[in-house]
Parts: structure tokens; C-alpha cells; sequence
């Protein structure tokens, strides 16, 4: 009798086929006369009775084709616990020997809390579905008080502003920073293994900016070869102070040494009709919208 090769029939045929070969050997038919009378060879009988054996009759039916789904889930409570966690802590606070969550420390978490294993496929849905997606980490120093920066958003700024309006001053955030000529920003597309390149002078300078901007976005600057100093930030007020024609300057800087030395507090104090100055929390950045002016000047250089 010629041999069927089960491969080479759709997926319902080989199903129908299994089924009917393994209830005639459940019947009583031995497995080399089932093999004669379906057309397929005694080893494949074998395979199917073994697998009846193992997970029944459901297992002879027709598998979804694809990476084998693993049967664990996450109840509802562990799901919560676990978005709480990824939201609110890292993993070497759970101690786990990972930086960042990724699908991999995340499925070694839920191993080692909740005893359920899943593939990363699965935690990487799971992910999705609670709406949580793969990005760039901001960079926040050790040393920066979340209770300081709270305190300065809810209270110090709001009343800042509010004296502000009360003395029609106007509000600039002022912050410096260095420029070099062999500064690069930004990417360019280029031919896989072939490095782009841009032409410029082989010499190298640099020199520095001190800018400040208002909240309707209205920028001074001031470019400077010397060393930040002292005299740099005051003469740079001074102009603040001229180009606000009459209005009083609340000018909010960071903890810079500079910026709280005493040569400038002196002088705020002999000009104190005419500016004022207000200091951000130590280690906030983002705080300071003079931070993205920075930003993309040197994106542009």
C-alpha cells in the first residue's frame, strides 16, 4: 500500500487524519495494521499514540504555529504591584543585577516575586498593554533633593511670579556654558560602515555664553573669552538691567559659585531697586528653561 506523507496535507486533513488513525488504535486495532490501513508509516503511528498518551485527544489537534505561548499570567494584583515598582523604584533597589528595566530584568522580577515565568515576548506584551514603552533614561544627580524641587515648583516660583506681577518685573532664567570648535552634535545618514564627514577648520578655539530668557521667550546673550567670573555676570546684568528699560529684572540663576559669591551679592545689594536674584534647587536642570536654549545652539553649531 502506498505510503501518505502527512506533511503535504493542510493543516484539517492532518488533524482528521491523527484522529481517526489513534481512536482505531484505541479501538483495538494494532498499530501496524492502523499504519496499513491510513496510508502512513508504524513510527508515525507511534509519535501519535505517544502524544495521546501525554496530553490526550487535545493534543492531536491542529497547533498555531509560532513560538510556544508559556500558560503563566500575571493576576491582577501582581500586575499592579509590578507598575508600581517600574514606575517608582529601580532594579538594584529590588536587587537585581540590572541598571534599567528592560524585558529581561522585568521577567527576572516577576520570577523572583511572584514565582510565575514568562517568555520576554510575553513581558513585552504585557508592557504594552499597560501602556509602558521603551525609553531614553533622564539623567537626575544623586545629589538633587526631590523635596526641594517640589517645595520650589509649588511655593518659592508661584510667589516669585506673583511679586513679580506686583512690581511689573520681568522674570529671566540665565545660565552659561562653553563652546568648542570641534563640538559635534546630531547625526547624519551615511552608507552602512562609511563615517560621514563635515569640513571645518583643523584649529581649535573655544569660548563661552552667558544668555538669559524671559517666559515670553525673549533672549539676551553674551559672548566671552575670559574665564566665568564675578565681573562677567555682573556686567552681563548690567546690560539685563538696561534692556528692561525701567521694569525691575527677577533674575533666577543656579547655585553656581560664582553666582552666590560675594562680590555678586554685593553688588545685587547696591542694585537691589533694579534686579533681584532667586537661586534654583541644587541639581535641576530642568528646571531652567535657559537649559534648552543651550541645548540647541550647540545642536546648530
Amino acid at each position: 500500500m502506498k505510503t501518505i506523507d502527512a506533511r503535504k496535507l493542510s493543516p484539517e486533513a492532518q488533524e482528521a487524519l491523527r484522529m481517526r488513525a489513534v481512536k482505531a488504535v484505541l479501538g483495538g486495532m494494532r498499530q501496524n495494521k492502523a499504519a496499513q490501513a491510513f496510508g502512513v508509516s508504524q513510527v508515525i503511528v507511534s509519535r501519535w499514540m505517544a502524544v495521546c498518551r501525554q496530553q490526550g485527544m487535545k493534543g492531536l489537534k491542529k497547533q498555531k504555529r509560532g513560538p510556544k505561548e508559556s500558560n503563566a499570567f500575571l493576576k491582577g494584583h501582581q500586575a499592579a504591584t509590578l507598575c508600581n515598582i517600574i514606575r517608582d523604584r529601580h532594579p538594584e533597589q529590588m536587587k537585581l543585577p540590572f541598571a534599567l528595566w528592560t524585558s529581561g530584568s522585568i521577567r527576572e522580577l516577576i520570577r523572583k516575586r511572584f514565582g510565575v515565568v514568562l517568555s520576554r515576548r510575553s513581558v513585552r506584551r504585557y508592557m504594552r498593554r499597560w501602556n509602558f514603552t521603551p525609553q531614553k533614561p533622564k539623567r537626575v544627580a544623586y545629589e538633587r533633593c526631590g523635596a526641594a524641587v517640589e517645595r520650589w515648583k509649588r511655593k518659592q516660583y508661584p510667589a516669585i511670579r506673583a511679586l513679580a506681577k506686583k512690581e511689573k518685573a520681568r522674570i529671566y532664567w540665565a545660565d552659561e556654558m562653553g563652546l568648542r570648535s570641534d563640538h559635534q552634535a546630531g547625526r547624519s545618514y551615511s552608507p552602512r560602515g562609511v563615517t560621514p564627514t563635515r569640513r571645518g577648520t583643523g584649529k581649535r578655539f573655544s569660548c563661552n555664553m552667558i544668555s538669559a530668557i524671559t517666559n515670553r521667550g525673549d533672549l539676551a546673550f553674551m559672548v566671552y573669552r575670559a574665564r566665568f567670573t564675578a565681573a562677567v555676570f555682573t556686567s552681563f546684568v548690567a546690560r539685563l538691567i538696561r534692556e528692561a528699560k525701567g521694569r525691575k529684572v527677577f533674575l533666577i540663576v543656579d547655585s553656581h559659585p560664582v553666582h552666590r559669591s560675594r562680590v555678586v551679592k554685593a553688588w545685587v545689594k547696591a542694585h537691589e531697586k533694579s534686579v533681584r536674584l532667586y537661586f534654583l534647587p541644587s541639581y535641576s536642570p530642568e528646571l531652567n528653561p535657559d537649559e534648552c536654549v543651550n541645548h540647541d545652539v550647540k545642536e546648530m553649531v
